[in-house]
This record gives C-alpha cells, sequence and structure tokens, in this order.
C-alpha cells in the first residue's frame, strides 16, 4: 500500500566526475571531501533535512562503494526513519533487466517504483556535486503557488561566465519562455542550477515517453524539460541569490574550498539555523606548536602542524612537519607534508606522502607562462620523493622519485 507522501527527494549521484581527473578514479563525484570535515553530497541531504524532505533517494553508479558506505543508514543527516529516510538506489534496482543509468532522465526512469511506493505529488531532483544552501521548502511553496509542472533553480550568472550554463528566458510572472543551451554569445544570464521540482503525475508522463523515443539521450535538460515546454506545460524559474558552485572541475573544487577562508564571501558553514550534516566521527583535536605558523586557515581535527601554513585548508588527521610551508592548497585526510617540503596551490588527495625537500605546484607569480599555469593535483596514496618537484597544472597519480622533476 502506497505511503503518501507530499515532496520527496531523488539525488542524482552517479556521474563519474572525470573532470576532477585522478580525484574521482576511486570514488564518486559526490563522496568528494570538501571543506576540512564534508563530502560533497553532504549539502543536498543537509538541505533535503533543513528543508523537511525526509524521504531521499541517492542514484548511485560509479564507484559507489565509499560513497554508499558514507551514507550508511542516515543516521548523520536525521534520514534513519522508519518511514521514509534514506535509500541507495544503484541500478540493478529497476524496473525490469540490469543496465545502466544511461542519463539523468533515465536514472529516474529506472526508479519509478520506487517513487511510485511514496506516492508523492512533488519530486525534486537534485545533483550531488554542488555546494550550496537552499531551503527547497521555499521552492515547493513557489511551485504550487504557480500550479507548475516543473519548477528549474535560477541563477544569474555573470555574463562573462553565462557560455558554460544552461541559460533560460522569463516572462514577468517567471515562466520560462525559451532556452538556451551553453550557447557562445549568450543573450540571457539565468542559468539552471540542476535543481528541479516536478510535479510526478506530469513527470512520470514524460519519462516514459522519452524512454520509449528511441532518438532520446534521456537527460532532463537536453529531453524531458525541452519536451514539456513543447508540449505547452507550465514551467517556471524559481530565482535563488545565494553562493552557489559546481564542483565539477579541479578549479572549481579549490575555489570552493578556499571560498570558505574568504570574509567576502558568503558561505557560512556554522549557521546554527541551517546546519551542514555530515558523517564524521570524532577527532582528537588538532595541535599547533609553538614553531608553526598558522594564517587565515582551516584546521580540522587530529592534524599536527609543526610548519607554516598560510590560506589552505587542512583535512582531518593531516601532518605538517617542521619547516614544511603549505599555501593555497587543499590537503585532503591522512596526508602527511615532510620537513622543509613546500606544498603551493595545489590538492593533495588522501593518505599521500611529500617526502623532505619536495615541492608541489607553482606561484602564479612566478610561473613564466601564465596560459599553462593551473591547480597541481596529487592523487591518494602517492608518494613524492624527496626534495622531488613538480610543477604547476600537473594530475599525478603515480610515485614520483627523490630528485624527480615532473
Amino acid at each position: 500500500m502506497a505511503r503518501k507522501t507530499e515532496c520527496i527527494a531523488m539525488l542524482l549521484a552517479g556521474g563519474q566526475g572525470s573532470r576532477l581527473g585522478i580525484l574521482t578514479k576511486k570514488i564518486a563525484k559526490p563522496a568528494v571531501p570538501y571543506g576540512g570535515k564534508y563530502r560533497i553530497i553532504d549539502f543536498p541531504l543537509s538541505n533535503c533535512v533543513n528543508s523537511g524532505i525526509y524521504t531521499v533517494g541517492v542514484l548511485t553508479q560509479y564507484q559507489p562503494l565509499e560513497l554508499n558506505d558514507y551514507i550508511g543508514n542516515g543516521q548523520a543527516w536525521d534520514l534513519d526513519r522508519n518511514e521514509g529516510g534514506v535509500h541507495i538506489l544503484s541500478p540493478y534496482q529497476q524496473i525490469n533487466g540490469t543496465e545502466w543509468y544511461k542519463g539523468t532522465a533515465n536514472a529516474i526512469y529506472q526508479n519509478i517504483n520506487f517513487i511510485d511506493r511514496y506516492d508523492p505529488e512533488y519530486v525534486a531532483v537534485l545533483s550531488g556535486d554542488h555546494i550550496y544552501k537552499m531551503d527547497y521548502s521555499k521552492m515547493l511553496a513557489f511551485h504550487k503557488e504557480k500550479n507548475a509542472a516543473c519548477t528549474i533553480a535560477m541563477l544569474e550568472v555573470p555574463w562573462e561566465e553565462a557560455s558554460r550554463f544552461g541559460l533560460m528566458f522569463t516572462d514577468d510572472n517567471g515562466a520560462i519562455t525559451a532556452f538556451e543551451e551553453k550557447p557562445k554569445n549568450p543573450k540571457s544570464n539565468k542559468a539552471s542550477m540542476g535543481v528541479y521540482i516536478f510535479t510526478w503525475s506530469k513527470l512520470r508522463e514524460y519519462l516514459i515517453a522519452d524512454e520509449n523515443d528511441p532518438d532520446s539521450s534521456n537527460d532532463f535538460g537536453k529531453n524531458v524539460i525541452p519536451a514539456m515546454h513543447e508540449a505547452g506545460e507550465r514551467l517556471f524559474a524559481y530565482k535563488f541569490d545565494g553562493y552557489w558552485k559546481d564542483v565539477g572541475t579541479i578549479d572549481s573544487l579549490w575555489e570552493a574550498n578556499l571560498d570558505l577562508l574568504n570574509p567576502n564571501v558568503n558561505i557560512d558553514l556554522t549557521d546554527e539555523d541551517w546546519r551542514i550534516y555530515c558523517k564524521n566521527s570524532a577527532l582528537a583535536p588538532h595541535f599547533v606548536s609553538s614553531d608553526a605558523f598558522v594564517q587565515n586557515s582551516l584546521v580540522s581535527g587530529g592534524c599536527y602542524i609543526d610548519g607554516q601554513i598560510d590560506y589552505s585548508v587542512l583535512f582531518a588527521n593531516v601532518n605538517i612537519e617542521k619547516g614544511a610551508t603549505v599555501k593555497y592548497s587543499i590537503v585532503m585526510p591522512g596526508t602527511t607534508v615532510k620537513a622543509d617540503a613546500t606544498v603551493q596551490y595545489a590538492m593533495v588527495a588522501e593518505n599521500a606522502v611529500i617526502e623532505r625537500g619536495a615541492v608541489v605546484g607553482e606561484d602564479p607569480e612566478h610561473c613564466g607562462d601564465l596560459s599553462k599555469w593551473g591547480v597541481t593535483v596529487i592523487g591518494s596514496d602517492t608518494v613524492i620523493g624527496k626534495n622531488a618537484k613538480v610543477s604547476a597544472n600537473k594530475m599525478i597519480d603515480e610515485n614520483v622519485g627523490e630528485g624527480t622533476e615532473v
């Protein structure tokens, strides 16, 4: 018997995240660490709970083991519930067969039976790779007020960035009148955030039609929503004006972490009225020696700091030895930066070792050709040998020998 629920959330968390390179070699993109103690998926999960949505399906596919283990029974987000709660939905839990998710719309289609169990009036479809705080209940109220079939969260982006996004045109009432998909010369700066609320009876109908179309790529942005628009359904844009970051690239993930250190950026993770919950076991306090220097940085529990840290984010159990320097960098859990080593403008994944005297990354001011500069990334469990040098814009997931320059 169906258990009536007004709104449930379906969280798309199966993407490979290929643009994050070696950071997603072993884990799904939503499981990538962020902000000292979080994972990216903590944000949409926390938004759901804070918005009063307690039934969440998490659709996983690529490298799901660590993500599945992290979510567990959902207790960390108050989603360990007898009615509703969090559910991991892999491709084998579907209507028939054992087929990989072919696209975002197909992923929801394959889980129609799961959604029907709760008989919702509305379904929120969310991405698992964005950093933002948003009250979905306000967006749902807007959706109901407009009697919409689909409401799309919209952010006005700088014009110089608009060509990176799917864009919308709206009338004075907020109704969507046209779309542009990543145009070279944008005529709108109203970008889709990849956050949707659908009236379920409508979405169900269009998902089935889309699945039966052999020419469809089974994608919401490319197929389902344009089909709804062409059929004259009521589509509306819901304006959002808070912090939002798509962390799908190395640069954007690096920037999003460092945004936490910028007083001019509005992303407060200490707000008790809108907590971002995470599954983080109790850690020992961090230790900063009398010889250490720490400036404008975020240092998590279990860290041991005996070197210099400036404008950086250190995750749990990072060890920075005497004479080591870390600046403008993200250092993920369990990594050791040994004596007199330098890590700058870099992201270092879990349990890496930067040996004594090694240099990872380059200051853009000292880089001869700025067009070749970029954030340097060191993969998990990688060892950078003594006195080795890894230059700017490199992605390293194999050990680098002593004295080697790459």
